[in-house]
């Protein structure tokens, strides 16, 4: 169930702040987005840098932002986009983003519909940032309910931008993911990418279709978002899922585009680890069939593949058939701060996987300080440590300062919920 979240208002424009030009849009950008993840920008204890003036000073640059997302310029627009994800993959803003949602929201549903190309991709990806700031409950739920019908539009048109298509793939997956509350509206998501990644499925008299790079590219983010969404579906779910797409997966396998053979592999391991929780014996028609074209890739030697190629795909494909013929996964322990998190599982490893390539190298962070994605890995409330224990654990600055922003952040959503403690009534 989402959790209650306290109610904002939308946010607004400040007039205080000038669009950027087109001049300066991308110095502006790149400038204030390094200084986001720069560990000198955070003060010491008892510094000189006043850490509320460097706070304001940080909050009026995502205003002006914000303000520069409308801006009739494509460049300063394209600008404004990239200074928000970075911001957002590298900090906690839940605060500040909850009061101005809806602008934002509204911002990216302009960019999608009127922008072109890598405009509408920095838009997706802001999307998703926007939901895993907010987390699962009323206000993504908002958000997806606003930019849901505009993502299926886009991937329904063959005639949009290529790239667009391929973003929107990805972002629709992960916002569903987090922000959708009907399970029936998640399986709907799930056809709407069958029907992209489906087109790649050997034809009627067993040839394969033709299908371009580009192409290739969006069908193999449409399956990844659908084997996304396969870790929260019902039982009853999976096993239609399982009679209906089981028996034409395999057939990817031989596609000539190395991220769709990995992808496909994943995804086949993803479901053999779903269906054996399901039913311990669970087994497929043509399983021998299967585990050879999986033991060939594993152990590739294909003189016209390229040589990264086929090591990323001799590896992946080595776990794939493990999981397939022992149910065995090949363990992972992600460290970050003083904590450790295991990747154990196809579930696990695919949610992870998705939520590391929209926050990037902020995903310790969010590991640390996000409370919904520590939730979603089940790791707990945000570790508090007093700040002798850190000194005495020789913790880097920027991670006393994460421990600190977790501090904060579990403080004010705390007295957000003393504040707005209410009874809903007459609503059966």
């Amino acid at each position: 169930m989402p959790r209650n979240k306290k109610k904002s208002s939308k946010g607004g424009h400040h007039a205080h702040v000038q669009p950027f030009s087109d001049e300066d849009a991308s110095i502006e950008t790149l400038s204030h987005c390094s200084s986001f993840s720069d560990t000198t920008s955070v003060p010491e204890e008892g510094g000189e840098v006043n850490e509320d003036t460097a706070q304001e000073d940080f909050q009026y640059k995502l205003k002006g932002f914000i303000d520069s997302t409308v801006d009739k310029s494509a460049k300063t627009r394209q600008g404004a986009l990239d200074g928000l994800k970075t911001a957002m993959a590298n900090r906690i803003l839940y605060e500040f983003i909850s009061e101005r949602r809806m602008t934002i929201s509204d911002s990216i549903e302009r960019c999608l519909k009127k922008g072109k190309g890598e405009e509408q991709r920095a838009a997706a990806s802001l999307a998703c940032l926007l939901c895993i700031q907010l987390g699962s409950g009323i206000e993504s739920e908002e958000v997806l309910k606003t930019l849901k019908p505009v993502f299926k539009n886009i991937l329904a048109d063959g005639s949009a931008n290529v790239q667009a298509r391929q973003a929107v793939a990805t972002s629709l997956g992960l916002c569903t993911l987090v922000a959708e509350d009907d399970i029936l509206d998640v399986f709907a998501t799930m056809e709407c990418f069958e029907s992209l990644f489906s087109r790649s499925y050997a034809k009627g008299d067993g040839t394969f279709p033709s299908v371009n790079p580009q192409t290739s590219q969006l069908h193999t983010n449409a399956l990844l978002s659908w084997a996304l969404l396969l870790t929260i579906c019902s039982s009853s779910q999976l096993q239609e899922v399982l009679r209906r797409h089981m028996p034409k997966l395999p057939g990817l396998l031989e596609s000539e585009d190395v991220n769709m053979r990995i992808a496909a592999g994943e995804t086949i391991a993803l479901l053999f680890e779903l269906a054996r929780d399901m039913d311990a014996d669970f087994e497929i028609d043509n399983y021998n069939d299967l585990c050879d074209k999986l033991s060939a890739l594993a152990t590739d030697c294909n003189k016209h593949r390229a040589k990264n190629d086929k090591r990323k795909q001799r590896s992946v494909f080595r776990d794939v058939l493990k999981a397939v013929e022992e149910g065995d996964f090949q363990v992972e322990t992600i460290r970050f701060g003083t904590e450790r998190m295991t990747i154990d599982s196809w579930v696990r490893k695919r949610t992870y996987d998705t939520f590391r390539e929209f926050v990037g190298s902020g995903m310790n962070y969010h590991l640390q300080a996000n409370e919904f994605i520590r939730d979603v890995f089940e790791l707990g409330p945000p570790m508090l440590v007093d700040s002798a224990t850190m000194k005495a654990m020789k913790i880097s600055r920027f991670e006393r300062h994460l421990h600190n922003s977790a501090a904060f952040k579990a403080r004010t959503k705390a007295r957000s919920k003393f504040r707005d403690k209410r009874v809903d009534v007459g609503e059966f």
